[in-house]
């Protein structure tokens, strides 16, 4: 494997002059207009990414409704389930290193562990579970075989790795949803059993790995798990209840869901970290003009960003989660290995036969919301993070389109 990019931060080729901060443009207007009188309940931040470069980042509104601090880019917000790709570039590691194969099955991953299983996921593949088509049901009003396990975090037994493998063993030893292959079903409870994967391999937690294999080599620093808190006095964000918007000390059961959701949307860190991330997987991908190979090998990005028409599924509601779309609507929407993957306009590249591909997720738990489009063939990127749920959802969208439209190169004809 090779060593990761470095990252830096430098003026955009092409834009006008404009306030900077550093060489970086300032984009804390464009949040502020986005978010309107929002700015005095909630907050956001976001990067611009052109290549491994931070081109553009800003920060607007408040680190928790009532208080008068302001967001910065030092605060860290949840990522929700955009730490599935993260979860899943876990698992190309292990792939590559032979200690794991894409077509490996629950049948041979969980043999010693989860007795009985049911016959009918023996034949599963670590791919299907990746791309949410093994047949794992996760519907919001009935949470299959979280049901029984959602209580207050503190009151779980024993480790987060054997609370996964519970969970696996109750998910596996149940008939399927559906059948396997025939429906893209997204499931929250699949990225859970990714985790007790790794964990059953390695003899190591999930977040352990997180930080050896991916935050380390990346630089991220302020990467963690669950509702960020802050450790010194320079104060932290804080996330807001769903319903009333109340805001929620991250110490409090309430912040969070249960912590053995880690690999499905759990991680946390800074924006800016977070951009080191997303720049490993743009750079990775073959269609990048500037494309390099950094921790995977180019084929490995390839079968992680690949387009399969078997998992395409037409429209942006998807049945049992509904997804926040960044940036303009496609006709079919694919999911690979943490990814959605669509098309627009606005991404395609020059070359002959670029189509505009992008890989695009979001993420909430509930009390943050957080959302990336990733544009290889422009070798370009836009994330944003809020500290409000649901409810900013729309507010997120507004904010990578107007990013997109501001920094994204412009198509000449």
């Amino acid at each position: 494997m090779s060593e990761a990019p470095g990252f830096e931060r430098s003026s955009p080729a092409g834009l006008s002059a404009g306030k900077m901060d550093g060489h970086t443009v300032n984009a804390d207007a464009i949040l502020r207009s986005i978010l309107g009188r929002g700015a005095q309940r909630f907050g956001m931040a976001a990067a611009v990414l052109r290549g491994e470069r931070i081109i553009a980042q800003g920060a607007a509104g408040v680190r928790k409704r009532g208080a008068a601090e302001r967001i910065t880019l030092d605060d860290r917000f949840h990522l929700g389930s955009c730490t599935k790709a993260m979860t899943a570039t876990l698992v190309a590691m292990f792939v590559e290193e032979g200690k794991l194969n894409w077509t490996s099955t629950l049948g041979e991953l969980f043999a010693h562990t989860v007795k009985p299983m049911h016959p009918a996921w023996d034949k599963v593949t670590l791919r299907q579970v990746l791309a949410h088509r093994a047949g794992l049901r996760l519907e919001p009003d009935g949470l299959g075989a979280f049901k029984e396990m959602v209580r207050p975090p503190r009151a779980w037994p024993g480790t987060l790795a054997q609370q996964r493998l519970e969970l696996a063993r109750q998910a596996l030893s149940r008939p399927t949803g559906i059948p396997p292959e025939t429906k893209y079903w997204y499931s929250n409870v699949g990225y859970v059993l990714a985790g007790a994967v790794l964990e059953q391999l390695t003899g190591r937690a999930w977040e352990e790995l997180m930080r050896e294999r991916l935050f380390q080599p990346l630089g991220i620093t302020t990467g963690g798990f669950g509702a960020p808190d802050s450790t010194d006095k320079s104060g932290q964000a804080w996330g807001h209840s769903p319903i009333l918007g109340k805001p929620l000390d991250p110490r409090s059961p309430a912040a969070e869901i249960p912590l053995f959701f880690g690999p499905a949307g759990l991680a946390h860190m800074t924006v800016t970290d977070w951009a080191k991330f997303i720049a490993l997987h743009l750079r990775g991908d073959p269609a990048n003009p500037h494309c390099q190979a950094a921790l995977l090998k180019l084929d490995t990005f390839a079968e992680m960003h690949c387009v399969a028409p078997v998992t395409t599924s037409k429209g942006w509601v998807m049945r049992g989660v509904n997804f926040l779309a960044t940036g303009d609507a496609a006709p079919a929407v694919t999911y690979c290995a943490g990814w959605f993957i669509s098309t627009a306009s606005w991404a395609r590249g020059k070359r002959p036969g670029e189509t505009g591909r992008r890989l695009w997720h979001a993420g909430s738990n509930g009390r943050w919301n957080a959302g990336v489009v990733i544009a290889p063939e422009i070798d370009f990127a836009v994330l944003v993070a809020c500290n409000r749920g649901i409810a900013a959802a729309w507010k997120i969208r507004q904010a990578v389109k107007a990013l997109v439209r501001t920094f994204a190169p412009k198509r000449t004809l």
